[in-house]
């Protein structure tokens, strides 16, 4: 017979662990799930090692064959030889190859995601890297405007799902309050891709005319390659959905012609994980039904970006708070860059756009970090997929309105003299100012609201089948409480 325990129970344990104990993080952790910790930090570990060098490799090499569009634009101008002189391109049409990207990207992040929770996660994220690899080979065989605007639509369509995708994967073997640093890690990829593949170019610049092809066509080919090799080989790098200790993966036609990968944990280690985050293990099937349920709750978190760093994981009790300092840095950074320094002296606004750089690095991260916490607690599993791809694509909608909108896309705004810019700086300001009042109305909604579970809960030591409720485990018991500071480096 299962064991139901009532939604208002969890706070009432807590309440009851903080006061009996006035100690360390630690220790309420080592109460509450009656497990050792250290242990448990051991096996999240093993499951670093596995899962993010991956996640760094393909995030880089799918960053750079996505902006290599950029750098086309401006390799061997002098030889006539950039993107634009040869395929004819003017102004206009390469932005709207570039926006054509992003509306696709927008269009299938959400249907890419579901179809994820459906098939193997391991397999969907090979068969994208797979995919922009080709996509991105193409490219150096364009010929004219249209075979630009057909291969930017089809990689929009092809890596549409990616980054939700990989946030949603991690919720497969961690709980949602240690995403955050995870993510962050693999997105640094974004940022060393964007300096590394800048510095290459200068090499593909040398190799103009060779076998017949200009410098870009062979970065744009070469790449394309890479990226083949990386996606194949993620058939067997990257581990597949966790299992219950004991159950055999069930093989369908398709996938048993796939080589297997090794499981990412075995043995104690495997038990441990499944004790510690039993609700991975227990999916429930959902349905349509359950799809508009997040749809409609999404709407809470439609305008909130927000940031995770390491630190936010430990406090994720108060995103809002790690989310509007970072905010407030990137608006002191697009004010000096809008008013500070001159024509002769551009040092201070150099200054302004590496504070922006710097406050918008954690903000990408706790966007899916604070998405995945939210959703999973209320829909489980399709909630992490559909709302994470929602808050991605929409969030690509910037790109669209900094092109069409603002800045080269604001001819008035766009003329060159001390004024350039100053207006589309100015509402970028605005936007970011709306974000943190977005994010204070979050964290409002949420006290007044609540963030239950839409179905019962259940203690992971019950007896369940699937679909009956939210499994309540070790990871979730510990989540009431936050980490704090405690087993930082300094304190060990």
């Amino acid at each position: 017979m299962n064991k139901e325990v009532a939604i208002e129970e969890l706070p009432t344990q807590s309440r009851a662990y903080e006061g009996k104990y006035n100690g360390t993080s630690e220790e309420k952790e080592l109460e509450m799930g009656g497990v050792d910790i250290a242990r448990i930090e051991r096996v999240y570990q093993k499951l670093d090692y596995r899962i993010l060098p991956a996640f760094w490799v393909l995030y880089f090499i799918c960053s750079a064959i996505r902006s290599n569009v950029g750098l086309s634009q401006t390799m061997n101008q002098k030889q006539g030889h950039d993107l634009a002189q040869v395929l004819h391109l003017s102004p206009k049409q390469i932005s709207t190859g570039l926006a054509l990207f992003y509306v696709c990207y927008v269009l299938f992040d959400l249907p890419s995601n579901l179809v994820m929770t459906r098939l193997s996660p391991r397999i969907w994220m090979s068969r994208i890297v797979i995919g922009v690899g080709i996509i991105g080979s193409c490219m150096a065989a364009m010929r004219a405007a249209w075979s630009f605007y057909l291969l930017r639509l089809l990689l929009g369509i092809i890596i549409a799902g990616m980054w939700p995708g990989m946030a949603y994967y991690l919720t497969l073997f961690y709980p949602p309050s240690r995403t955050g640093k995870r993510i962050g890690r693999y997105f640094t990829a974004a940022q060393v891709s964007a300096a590394v593949v800048g510095l290459v170019s200068a090499g593909f610049q040398k190799m103009d005319g060779l076998g017949g092809l200009v410098g870009f066509q062979w970065m744009f080919l070469l790449y394309g390659l890479v990226g083949i090799i990386i996606g194949v080989s993620l058939l067997w790098w990257l581990p597949d959905r966790p299992l219950p200790p004991g159950e055999v993966r069930n093989r369908s036609r398709l996938v048993k012609w796939l080589p297997q990968t090794k499981p990412a944990l075995t043995g104690e280690d495997a038990q441990i994980h499944y004790e510690d985050l039993t609700r991975v293990y227990h999916r429930r099937t959902w349905t349509f039904k359950d799809l508009l349920h997040v749809v409609v709750d999404w709407r809470m978190d439609l305008i909130a970006i927000l940031l995770v760093t390491p630190l936010s994981d430990r406090f994720h009790h108060h995103r809002a708070l790690f989310f509007s300092v970072p905010v407030c840095i990137q608006i002191a950074g697009l004010l000096i860059t809008t008013y500070a320094g001159s024509q002769t002296n551009p040092w201070p606004r150099y200054g302004g756009l590496l504070m922006i750089g710097f406050g918008l690095g954690p903000t990408v991260p706790i966007t899916m970090t604070w998405t995945n916490e939210i959703f999973q607690h209320r829909h489980g599993e399709v909630g992490v997929a559909a709302a994470s791809a929602l808050v991605s694509g929409l969030g690509n909608l910037g790109s669209i309105l900094t092109t069409y909108a603002l800045y080269t896309g604001w001819p008035a705004d766009s003329k060159r003299g001390p004024k350039q810019y100053r207006m589309s700086n100015l509402v970028m300001v605005g936007i970011l100012c709306m974000s943190i009042l977005s994010a204070v109305a979050m964290t409002v909604l949420l006290r007044v609201v609540g963030n239950g579970p839409k179905a019962k809960q259940i203690s992971s030591g019950s007896s369940t089948s699937e679909g009956e409720g939210v499994i309540i485990d070790g990871a979730a018991r510990r989540e009431v409480h936050e980490r704090g500071l405690g087993r930082m480096w300094w304190r060990k």
